[in-house]
């Protein structure tokens, strides 16, 4: 019997933005241990040391990234891809231009299909004065193929009660696109995920110390990655993957995962490739360099749509739970929490 090669194909080792393959753009992790905020949802310690505006030092702990006092992404553009968050702890305050707005987080999923272009805000308030607010997420690029770049944009929630669990003794997998068992939400209606051949898989495994779980062989020709971002060692097929780590995997073989002496988490990106050129400018990603200035130059003449908001970092009151509001002024909450 002819022994079968070992279904780890390279191995790559993790920042916070994690590499990834054709469908995918990429992959941010942020975990960010921040205070106890203000009357204003800000953080109430001392910025000095930061590059305010611009912080991703992860100084004491966290990041302010593009906010001045509450935490987050002030407006800015995106066109040609869309955005997969995954906010697994804290908030998340979205409002966008063409006038949506929400707050998620506790495990909730917003998919965003910029389109043709969209300018919206991600804000990580503080909501928290009398204890600390940690606050972690996954936000991952999906690339659209040069038929979609321009359709209309659009955002889908999923809340985390709508999320399909699959459970086994000492393990959990967290099924938010392409569920192995039960029926997940549907993508946005224009995305490269709503293609049944595309074969999108986004999924969070846990597993407790020692636990062994079977990853299934899944379609040949999609890329496929885990990313190994929590924990002390997972053992994939005969090999051991260390923490920070992802290995691409032979999509046709299944792969047996087995946890260390510590919990493990890890997440797997699986998709068909676009097979496309991609050109990327900051926040616009196109086919062409032509098609990125052209991008440029009509985000300067109409800020795709202007910006409806009275300041560039909205976040909503303190004690506002978990909703959406679509832009035809469809509102939504979870049914849970």
């Amino acid at each position: 019997m002819t022994k079968l090669a070992s279904p780890v194909l390279k191995t790559v080792p993790l920042r916070m933005h994690w590499p990834t393959l054709d469908p995918f753009l990429f992959c941010a992790h942020h975990r960010d241990a921040y205070p106890a905020g203000d009357e204003k949802m800000g953080v109430t310690v001392p910025l000095t040391g930061r590059n305010v505006g611009s912080d991703f030092s992860g100084l004491n702990g966290f990041s302010m990234y593009h906010g001045d006092h509450v935490p987050g992404f002030p407006q800015h553009p995106h066109r040609g891809f869309e955005t997969i968050t995954l906010a697994r702890s804290g908030y998340i305050d979205h409002s966008d231009s063409m006038g949506a707005t929400a707050r998620f987080g506790n495990g909730d999923l917003q998919w965003m299909t910029a389109g043709k272009g969209i300018v919206h805000a991600e804000m990580f308030p503080l909501v928290h004065q009398d204890q600390d607010n940690p606050a972690e997420l996954f936000q991952i690029w999906l690339n659209l193929p040069a038929a979609s770049k321009m359709v209309e944009p659009y955002f889908s929630m999923f809340w985390s009660d709508e999320i399909p669990r699959l459970k086994a003794p000492g393990f959990e997998l967290i099924q938010y696109v392409g569920p192995l068992e039960g029926q997940a939400p549907a993508p946005p209606p224009d995305s490269w995920a709503s293609n049944p051949q595309a074969d999108i898989v986004v999924w969070r495994g846990l597993m407790e110390p020692g636990a062994k779980w079977t990853l299934p062989a899944g379609p040949g020709g999609v890329h496929r990655v885990l990313y190994f971002y929590q924990g002390d060692t997972l053992r994939v097929a005969d090999g051991v993957l260390p923490v920070q780590h992802g290995a691409q995997l032979d999509p046709t073989q299944s792969v047996e995962l087995e946890a260390g002496a510590e919990p493990v988490e890890w997440v797997l990106l699986q998709g068909r490739p676009i097979g496309e050129p991609v050109v990327q400018h900051g926040p616009f990603v196109m086919n062409s360099r032509l098609e990125i200035q052209q991008t440029m130059m009509e985000y300067r003449q109409t800020r795709f749509g202007g910006w409806p908001w009275d300041r560039d970092d909205p976040v909503h009151p303190r004690e506002q739970g978990r909703f959406a509001i679509h832009a035809d002024g469809r509102r939504e909450t979870p049914k849970v929490g």
